[in-house]
């Protein structure tokens, strides 16, 4: 059973930083293709970031290059977005979310895309 636990968030000032966390279970990393997405009330779910296990490819949206980052800890299972210099309109709910595929699937998948999703973990940025 593929399971993803998320943790970390929460809230902070303009400026600040914070990890999430998203602890997996249940797969073989090899074929992962790993990502974060965003989602505010009202809004289409948006992918963040994405990272292709086997080669630690990364992608990235425009509204958060240079911020954010993703990664991945093979031995813990676990895979991380670390956001620095978060901004008000970082504000939403995250969800971490995994499929299996080859790494051209990973270069741009579409949400529809990932089968396993994280519970989701609020973060909250203000002015």
């Amino acid at each position: 059973q593929v399971l993803l636990v998320q943790s970390g968030g929460g809230s902070v000032q303009a400026g600040g930083s914070l990890r999430l966390s998203c602890a997996t279970s249940g797969f073989i990393y090899g074929s992962a293709c790993l990502a974060w997405f965003r989602q505010v009330p009202g809004k289409e779910r948006e992918r963040v970031a994405n990272i292709y296990a086997a080669n630690d490819n990364r992608y990235y949206a425009d509204s958060v290059k240079g911020r954010f980052t993703i990664s991945h800890d093979n031995a813990k299972n676990t895979v991380y977005l670390q956001m620095n210099s978060l901004k008000p309109e970082d504000t939403a709910m995250y969800y971490c979310a995994a499929r299996f595929t080859n790494r051209y699937g990973c270069v741009n998948p579409d949400k529809s895309d990932f089968r396993y999703w994280g519970q989701g973990t609020q973060v909250t940025v203000s002015s």
